[in-house]
């Protein structure tokens, strides 16, 4: 059995590009989906936020008008209510030791956008996870978190590796789009990342040593199976 870290934003508003500030929290799939998939094969998976604090899910992420549809968002409701507990009293991230964990897992929502992305804690797990070769997985908005990992001169941690994440056109059709304070592929694509999007709302994931990255929603399952690869192979 394998020990993982779902590392989940705290953030319940995102301040938009207007300065105004918009509802958000974790994407209800993503944290669902990827959390049974772990779980049913058999693996230890804790849940950490930001100072422990106890994380919200995007209303959207359960609702027609966040296109998710009514059989799915009762689903994903029940799944997450399965694991009230562990939401409701989630670890302190300040205080997890990459050494405890096999891999590291980040779901999305615009959540990981207000807090994950900056978190010098969070920045600092990655870091010597990544040194030590564990594996880290992100997903969707949750890809922009791994800029919280700078090397001692600013430089991305993750600059000149593959990844996917919420894309620029997906962001237009289904996200925020202009509203959006900033977009996780050109802010990837910025800082050094090799961004490859594959089609709209398409099951896509890529994976660059012990790096794996999904793009949307629809990437959660798949990308919590190549987490079980990465570990069945370690």
């Amino acid at each position: 059995m394998a020990k993982i870290l779902m590392i989940v934003s705290a953030a319940d508003t995102l301040v938009l590009a207007d300065g105004t500030a918009h509802p958000t929290g974790y994407w209800a799939e993503e944290v669902a989906a990827s959390h049974r998939v772990l779980v049913e094969a058999g693996h230890q998976v804790d849940i950490a936020t930001p100072a422990g604090a106890r994380p919200t899910v995007d209303p959207l992420s359960l609702d027609e008008r966040g296109g998710v549809q009514p059989a799915d968002g009762t689903a994903f409701r029940a799944y997450l209510d399965s694991i009230a507990a562990r939401l409701d009293a989630p670890l302190d991230l300040g205080s997890v030791e990459a050494a405890d964990y096999d891999a590291f897992y980040l779901p999305g929502g615009h959540a990981p956008m207000a807090d994950l992305a900056d978190d010098p804690a969070l920045g600092a797990l990655l870091t010597e996870a990544d040194r030590q070769g564990r594996t880290i997985a992100a997903l969707c908005h949750g890809v922009g978190a791994l800029l919280s990992a700078t090397t001692a001169d600013g430089t991305f941690l993750f600059a000149g590796r593959g990844l996917t994440g919420f894309t620029n056109e997906e962001e237009r059709q289904g996200g925020l789009g202009d509203a959006a304070p900033w977009l996780v592929e050109d802010r990837l694509s910025e800082r050094g990342a090799h961004f490859r999007a594959g089609a709209p709302w398409s099951d896509t994931v890529v994976v660059d040593g012990n790096l794996i990255t999904g793009q949307n929603p629809q990437s959660s399952v798949t990308t919590a199976k190549e987490v079980l690869a990465a570990l069945n192979n370690a």
